[in-house]
């Protein structure tokens, strides 16, 4: 399967398996898709993730986080895509939600939290919006 977007093929995957109510989902593994799920669980927004062997092909096995039986995440939202790219200044970058959620940037740092680039004070690629 041919995919132009894999990170925006990872959160459809994420937003789906929530509106299902599933406890985990499986996707193809990158670097770049591993470095978002690093960031992801470190901001609290799911459980956990790990490789897997399926099928001869090694895919990213995220366990999906819940309270009182709503999803952790609200919202996932891609922002720079292939055909769109965006780029944001540590100072042009705003607040998700009032501070309750984070976007993810791909730094020359490293795949981030923005408050995590605002400490190093670098910007980068918007990769997704999450609250």
């Amino acid at each position: 399967m041919n995919l132009n977007d894999p990170l925006g093929d990872m959160i459809t995957r994420i937003r789906n398996a929530q509106m299902r109510g599933k406890s985990k989902v499986t996707t193809p593994k990158s670097m770049l898709r591993a470095n978002v799920l690093n960031v992801l669980q470190a901001e609290g927004y799911i459980r956990s993730w790990a490789e897997v062997e399926k099928d001869g092909h090694t895919q990213l096995e995220i366990e999906l986080k819940y309270y009182e039986g709503a999803p952790v995440i609200q919202e996932i939202k891609r922002v720079s895509k292939p055909g769109r790219r965006v780029y944001s200044s540590i100072k042009d970058l705003g607040l998700v939600r009032n501070g309750l959620g984070i976007s993810i940037l791909s730094t020359p740092k490293g795949v981030m939290s923005d408050n995590v680039a605002r400490n190093e004070n670098v910007g980068g690629e918007v990769l997704c919006r999450v609250y």
